[in-house]
């Protein structure tokens, strides 16, 4: 059991700084999507509707991948097809300022594509793992790594952009964007060395598989409808970033510093909450969607950039809380033969609610920043009474074993 529990760590650990890199190259990158869209010449209802768009791509197409990873078991293939596709979409925005604002949202929905391709046989890698240590605790291992980098990378950005402030702004982030391109390939490297030292994965999973219906429960639906809610008024940073640049609430060199402050709280709420999660199971989801349902009047309402920062941080408080704990309830939901379908079909229904909720913020911030604010926190706060059912459904289905 020690030995499992080791190999499983080891191999959590590998993927983790796989995820720190990769995030490191398109978390940097997002940091300055915002402003650098406004320098291109696009709108805020643009910014909503790509930031949205992406994310509905990136989501969307997870449930057939999810099938096919399902079908085929070629986990790593996908994992890795995925990541090299990132490689060339980060760096190319790079080409950006004479090529216009349409090529750089093309990229941006493209590099959604790539992880469209990798996210659900990467999770189904990872719940092997996470599944023999505590999925929560697992996830949010894999959470944190992931932050180091999403920290990381906006501050690089921020020192390259301060370095060359003045002047024409649009040579700085293509600088930027091409120093992305290092981190992307050492990820490339790393994912081949993972797939050599560890080849059948699902070995690592030695504990049996408590979840033996071959269909996903009601449980499940209940949890993805409260998911949903949760996603169509969770403002994407894209367009908070673009509001802060806008209104000159920070100048726009500090814009990534914000996203890497996000990122870290980040980090320390998904250990945190993964953790609770192990304990308590869906009542930590129900707390930290309470709490971070109000990043948005902090983030859009003031004018201090006192409260964009604490805006951001509620923000970030909520991000990590989905990221550790979306993903460990799917896999303790769902049993192993089902997950890489679970997984697309879940990050299906959150893509398609991302995608209107952005939109219908992009629209919004034009006409009314609180019918924004309104709309952002009441669809929030709509998710919590799915998450106490599917809390209740969870405890009954325990006590009937």
């Amino acid at each position: 059991m020690r030995d499992s529990k080791k190999a499983a760590y080891g191999f959590l650990v590998l993927l983790g700084v796989i995820s720190l890199f990769s995030d490191l190259t398109y978390e940097g990158a997002r940091s300055i999507l915002g402003p650098f869209l406004l320098l291109l010449g696009a709108s805020a209802a643009t910014v909503g509707f790509v930031s949205g768009l992406g994310e509905l791509i990136g989501y969307t197409f997870r449930l057939a991948t999810g099938l096919i990873s399902d079908k085929t078991h070629r986990y790593w293939f996908m994992t890795i097809f995925g990541y090299a596709i990132n490689l060339v979409a980060v760096p190319a925005l790079a080409l950006a300022p004479g090529l216009g604002w349409a090529f750089a949202c093309g990229l941006i929905v493209l590099e959604r594509f790539g992880k469209a391709i990798r996210h659900p046989a990467k999770n189904t890698l990872v719940s092997f793992a996470a599944n023999e240590v505590g999925a929560g605790k697992g996830f949010a291992l894999q959470q944190v790594m992931d932050q180091f980098g999403a920290v990381i990378g906006p501050i690089m950005l921020f020192a390259v952009l301060t370095l060359k402030s003045g002047g024409d702004r649009l040579p700085a982030y293509s600088l930027a964007f091409l120093l992305l391109g290092i981190p992307g390939l050492v990820v490339i490297f790393l994912l081949i060395a993972a797939r050599i030292k560890y080849p059948r994965p699902h070995e690592l999973e030695t504990a049996k598989d408590e979840v033996s219906q071959p269909r996903l429960g009601k449980a499940y639906w209940f949890y993805l409808i409260g998911i949903a809610c949760l996603a169509a008024g969770f403002a994407d940073f894209p367009l908070m970033a673009y509001h802060f640049a806008k209104r000159q609430i920070v100048p726009d060199n500090i814009v990534p510093v914000l996203y890497a402050i996000a990122m870290g709280v980040d980090a320390l709420s998904a250990l945190f909450f993964g953790r609770m999660y192990d304990r308590r199971g869906m009542g930590a989801l129900i707390v930290a969607s309470s709490i971070s349902a109000f990043f948005a009047p902090f983030a859009f309402l003031s004018r201090s950039p006192f409260f964009a920062v604490f805006g951001v941080m509620l923000w970030g408080l909520g991000m990590g809380a989905q990221e550790s704990i979306l993903k460990a309830a799917v896999a303790t939901m769902v049993s192993k033969a089902r997950r890489g379908t679970a997984f697309g079909i879940f990050y299906t229904g959150f893509g398609v609610l991302w995608f209107l909720g952005s939109w219908a913020m992009g629209i919004l911030y034009e006409h009314s920043l609180i019918a924004l604010v309104a709309f952002s926190m009441i669809m929030q706060l709509a998710a919590l009474p799915f998450f106490f059912k599917t809390q209740a459904m969870l405890a009954k289905s325990r006590q009937s074993k």
